[in-house]
Formats: C-alpha cells, structure tokens, sequence
C-alpha cells in the first residue's frame, strides 16, 4: 500500500509539473521590444490594481501560440503568439488574461488544487485498502482507480475555474483601461481553429485544464459587445510600433528564407525592412542587412532602434569601430542598458585601451539600472581583467555565474573576489553576500540528492 501511496501521490504532483509552463526557453532580451511591450500593458496593468514599474511583459523563443505567469509579477509571451496574432489588440486581450492569473494569486493558489486533488487520491486509497483487508480485492482496486479518476477530474474542474476567473478579470482591466474587447474574441477564434485542425471535441471541455475556446466566446461576447469600447479601434501608433517589433521578430527566429518570403523585396514599408534586415544578417550577407538598416535610418535618422540594428550588423560582421558611433547615438537617445551593453561590447572589440574606460562607465552604469544580464557582468569582467584589476574581474563573474544559477562557480569566483578586495568596501560586501547565497544553494541541493 505504501508503494501505492507514492505512485498516486507523484501523479499528481507530474500534473502539476504539466500544467504550469517553465521558463526552460530562450528570454529574447531586446530594448525596442521591451519598451513596447511596458507601454501596451501600461494601461491594463493600472486597471488590474498594479503598479506598471513591478511588472513585466518578456517574449520568449517559442513557436507555440501561447503565454503564462509563472510566479511573480511577469507575463512571459511566446514569440509563435506574437508571430500570429494580427494586431496590437489582440495581444492586449492576451495580456490582459495573463494579468487576471497574477492578480488571482492563481499561481500560488494552484497548490489548492493539487492539494484538494491529493486528498480525494488518500480518502480512495484508505477506502480501497480497507475493502482489499475486508476480502474484496476486486472491490478495493477499483475504489482506488474512481479515487484516482476523481481526483484528475476534481483538479481539472479546478484549473478550468481559473482560466474563466482570469478571462472575465481580462474583460475587466480591457474595460477599464478604454480597450476593446474586439482582440480578445479574435485570438480565441484563433485558437478555436487550431482546436478544428486538432480534431479537438467540441462538445464539452470535460477533461481539459482550459474551457473550449468557443464556450470562452460564448461567454466573452455578452461582455465585450455592450461595452462602451467594443467599437474603439487600436490606437494608431501603437499599432505600427506592434508592426515593426513583429516584424523584427520574425526576421530574427524564422528561417531567413521565410522571412524572406514574408516580406519580400517588392514590400517597402518599414516593418519589411526590419525583417529583412534581419534575414540577410542571419544569411551572413552584411552589405544587404546594412542596406535595409540604411533603408530604415532614411525614413528616420534618429530612431535609436534604427541606429543600434545598424551598429549591431557592423560589430557582428566584424566591424566594431564602424559599430561605435551608431550605437553611441542610440545610447545617447535612450540611455537603455541593452543598447549600451552592446555599445560597450563595441568598444571592447576595437582592442583599443583608450576605448576600455568608456566601456567600463557605460556597463556600470548599465547593470545599476538591469542586473539581469549576463553578458554585460562578462563584459565588465573582461574589462577589469585587461586593466589587471583582477579582484573585480572575479567579483563580475561571480555575479555573472550567480545570475545563472552556477552556483560552484558562483562561490569559487566570490571567495577570489573577497581575498583581493578591502573588507567592508561596498564590492567585498556584495562578494560576501554572493557566496553565502551560493554556499546556502549549494547545501540545497546537496540535501535533495
């Protein structure tokens, strides 16, 4: 009984390992992208009782039409939705579910499920052994398996709650930020298509996590269409900025040759220049991607987002001092740290030291406003390792390794950092903080072994 015990009480816990998407892609870090998607959500995020600044809108490199939160305050979005969807309308409506999960406190709230799940699975299993003791092996087996089937069904009617809970919450913040709900019914006709081409039945979601798509346009309907922005249409220029950052998207994950066909050369609008900018970057054909970024500083010769595609071609076809003064404009116009993690990159691929103190002040200034990125903390270390500052090298790495998890190599470069640096400076406090986190998560896991 014991071993049957751990078997049904692993099911469960497999579903909710399934049922909640972890973050295993690849985070597409890009400026433009991020600073759209703050600007889209604004809106829906205020209406939702949240403070735009604490949450976060992040694509991920996924060709699946999907989105989830998976704690905390940030909705991840795969690049395959953005890819599909038609407007900006449509990804706000996307949004806008995803926000009613973390106001939920759904993601928390999920171990509710499993737990009332778990505890159907127990009452069944104590059932089914007292009827196998009384005689009725038979009898007592299939107590057990309904137990089982009723805890699936119990935790699925659970999950389903939650989708409706979060589409209506949706409906909501769209309400009250002044958005239509039009986006909203057209993705899920999207999906309701995808669910034909799966041959999914249509009849009822019995045995789904998530409602049919057209019980959920059912519902929608009656709410969206009396509402007062129900005929509003998408504002104008957010609408072409959702333009070029699909575009630009689509250039960067897709196969050039699709992109290509796409956005073929007869298309000269500005998305189809980014695509193709892209494409021909990716098909190592240099002259071509800096013709269609040229295209692109034509229409507008300030547009930072312009500028750092221009100098990101130059400096990955091995031209780094061409690469510098774009991306020093575009880190002039918009002081953001991903623009200027790749200026200092520049400037360090020209292996020129008189380049190397520039370097250092912008990516220090660049990982006080996002830490979050490993790149820049190997860049500062490459840095202070070519002045010879050795301790700060290691104490970069250290935080470089932090950041991803590497939690050996994380302590290792902490200890080296702490025995060149003076104690009780602001760098050996922060050395010391890291290899206590990073001991402390390497005692962790050891236990779990």
């Amino acid at each position: 009984m014991r071993e049957r015990l751990k078997i049904c009480v692993l099911a469960i816990a497999a579903l909710a390992c399934t049922a909640q998407p972890a973050v295993a892609q690849q985070i597409l870090r890009d400026a433009e992208t991020e600073a759209f998607m703050a600007d889209m959500s604004g809106q829906l995020v205020k209406a939702a009782g949240m403070e735009p600044k604490n949450v976060q809108v992040l694509v991920i490199n996924d060709p699946e039409i999907n989105a989830f939160v998976a704690g905390g305050q940030i909705v991840w979005v795969h690049s395959g939705l953005i890819a599909q969807a038609d407007n900006v309308n449509q990804l706000q409506g996307v949004v806008a579910h995803e926000l009613g999960h973390i106001e939920g406190g759904h993601v928390v709230r999920f171990g509710e499920g499993i737990k009332e799940a778990t505890g159907v699975t127990l009452l069944s299993l104590v059932l089914g052994a007292a009827a196998i003791a009384a005689g009725g092996a038979e009898a007592g087996m299939g107590i057990m398996g309904l137990g089982q089937q009723a805890a699936m069904t119990k935790f699925l009617a659970f999950s389903r709650g939650q989708e409706s809970s979060a589409d209506l919450a949706g409906a909501r913040y769209l309400s009250k930020a002044g958005l239509s709900g039009k986006g909203s019914l057209e993705f899920f006709k999207k999906l309701q298509n995808q669910e034909y081409r799966l041959a999914i039945p249509q009849d009822n979601s019995y045995g789904r996590t998530h409602p049919l798509s057209g019980e959920r346009i059912n519902v929608l309907r009656e709410v969206y269409t009396v509402d007062p922005a129900w005929d509003r249409p998408p504002d104008k220029a957010l609408e072409a900025r959702f333009e070029r950052i699909k575009a630009k998207l689509i250039g960067f994950v897709s196969e050039p040759t699709q992109t290509l066909q796409k956005y073929p050369e007869t298309d000269q609008s500005i998305p189809a220049h980014y695509a193709r900018a892209y494409a021909w970057h990716k098909s190592a054909y240099p002259q071509r991607a800096l013709d269609e970024a040229d295209a692109l500083l034509a229409a507008a010769p300030h547009d930072p987002y312009f500028l750092e595609l221009k100098g990101q071609i130059l400096l990955e076809s091995g031209r780094p001092r061409d690469a510098v003064a774009p991306l020093r404009e575009a880190v002039k116009i918009t002081n953001q740290p991903l623009i200027s993690v790749l200026l200092a990159h520049a400037l360090i691929a020209t292996e020129d030291e008189s380049n190397f103190a520039e370097a250092e002040q912008v990516l220090r200034l660049a990982v006080q406003r996002d830490r979050e990125n490993p790149f820049a903390w190997y860049q500062l270390g490459v840095v202070y390792e070519r002045r010879g500052d050795t301790p700060r090298a290691a104490l970069a790495t250290a935080e470089r390794y932090a950041m991803m998890g590497e939690h050996p190599m994380a302590l290792r470069s902490a200890d080296a950092a702490m025995q060149g640096l003076q104690a009780g400076t602001v760098d050996y406090l922060r050395a010391q903080d890291i290899a206590m986190t990073s001991r402390a998560a390497i005692e962790q896991q050891r236990k779990k072994r």
